[in-house]
């Protein structure tokens, strides 16, 4: 009688990680299935790395770092270090990175600053090579980052913000959701969401119509949310109103939603502590 033979079908789901024999990998470090690490990256002891991501050559992992599923880390990028922050005393601090995001060669992420902080990025973000991510920075999902851009810690970027490459951003700055920031702007202020911003100083020019169109808000609701939009976005930086009068004037209407996370984002704006919103073109 012939024994009964059972064979393992290894599939995508179940295939163990891949270390390349030239990788450093501390035995500590969790790496889940599909991860597959190239030659010369070091992963250390704190990391976690979700299933399918792919590690290039040359990448360092280090501290306490959290990755998600289905990331591309690309060489020399250096991920979840000290951060950049003189009052940093040891504290334990994380870098938590989502899913589906692409890091391009030699990003730098750095960890927050106090016990318990984090630095955090979503999903679905592109940066590109050379940009820079301080202490404590929040990114959110479908961002575009250029080549080169600098970000000084505590920055926040809403989701679907894309930004042009060659810049600075400075600590505490918040750039809104669908923004559009040119190449080499100085951003020193907020940037209102839905906006166009460009200059040395940086100066809103107007609403991103292009970014709004590819999101498909123009035909949302038969346009009458970003008809609003458009309205409101003159009252603000159009007419003879202060933003913080306008912003009073906008409230007496019933706002739809682009309209109304316009103004809201521009009201913590302006509030105290906050770096104030960049004012429009021909503004000092």
């Amino acid at each position: 009688m012939m024994s009964e033979q059972r064979s393992t079908v290894v599939t995508a789901e179940s295939r163990p990680a891949q270390v390349h024999p030239l990788a450093v990998v501390d035995p500590r470090a969790e790496l889940a299935a599909g991860v597959v690490i190239g030659p010369g990256a070091v992963v250390g002891p704190d990391v976690q790395i979700g299933a399918h991501s792919w590690v290039g050559p040359n990448v360092v992992l280090d501290g306490s770092l959290i990755i998600g599923e289905h990331n591309k880390i690309y060489p020399g990028a250096c991920l979840g270090q000290e951060p950049q922050d003189l009052k940093y005393k040891g504290a334990p601090t994380e870098v938590v990175i989502g899913n589906h995001n692409t890091i391009r060669e030699c990003v730098t992420i750095n960890r927050a600053t106090d016990e318990g902080e984090q630095t955090r990025i979503g999903n679905h973000n592109l940066l590109m090579a050379y940009c820079h991510l301080g202490h404590n920075c929040e990114l959110g999902n479908g961002i575009v980052m250029s080549n080169s851009i600098q970000v000084a810690g505590h920055v926040l970027i809403e989701d679907h913000a894309v930004i042009g490459g060659c810049l600075g951003i400075h600590q505490f700055v918040q750039i809104g959701g669908m923004a559009m920031v040119g190449g080499m702007t100085r951003v020193d202020r907020d940037v209102p969401p839905y906006c166009l911003v460009e200059g040395h100083p940086g100066r809103v020019r107007g609403l991103n119509r292009v970014g709004l169109r590819r999101r498909g808000l123009d035909r949302k609701d038969d346009g009458q949310d970003l008809k609003q939009l458009q309205e409101i976005w003159s009252l603000l930086y159009r007419s003879d109103h202060v933003i913080a009068e306008g912003l009073k004037l906008a409230r007496e209407q019933s706002l739809l939603p682009l309209a109304d996370h316009l103004c809201t984002f521009l009201e913590g704006s302006i509030s105290s502590g906050r770096r104030g919103p960049m004012p429009a073109v021909g503004s000092r």
